[in-house]
């Protein structure tokens, strides 16, 4: 009996993509994580912005998202399937967060989120080509 796979499509270089994207800003958060966490005077509060937590809380949650970033962005770079899924959904939130900075940032988010459909497309429906390929 042979086994025929599917062929692998360039898709996969948006998965790769995906990855390394997931590991960049997990790294991007990681720093900003823990220079909230060393120095909250590094941050500037205003009185008219609302704040949910004080910078210390708010650099501790940023250091732990950028962890769970940055290690599935490695577990998707490899083929990981459970990494897929977790991807699946950081992206969706990600997509989701820059609706809150439209107003601020209108073309920045909008490009954000048209990098986050295309991601999320690569991850859906080919990555499991990055596992096929042996990544």
């Amino acid at each position: 009996m042979t086994y025929q796979s599917r062929p692998v499509t360039g898709w996969v270089g948006w998965v790769w993509f995906a990855g390394l994207l997931m590991i960049m800003a997990g790294v991007f958060n990681i720093i900003g994580g823990v220079s909230a966490v060393i120095n909250s005077d590094l941050y500037v509060r205003t009185p008219l912005r609302l704040l949910f937590f004080d910078v210390s809380t708010w650099g501790w949650l940023h250091l732990i998202f950028g962890v769970i970033l940055f290690a599935t962005g490695l577990a998707v770079s490899v083929g990981q399937t459970w990494a897929r899924v977790v991807a699946v959904v950081l992206v969706m939130l990600n997509a989701m967060t820059q609706l809150t900075w439209i107003g601020v940032n209108p073309w920045w988010s909008l490009a954000v989120i048209a990098v986050d459909v295309l991601v999320l497309y690569a991850l859906i429906v080919h990555g499991r080509e990055a596992k096929e390929l042996g990544a």
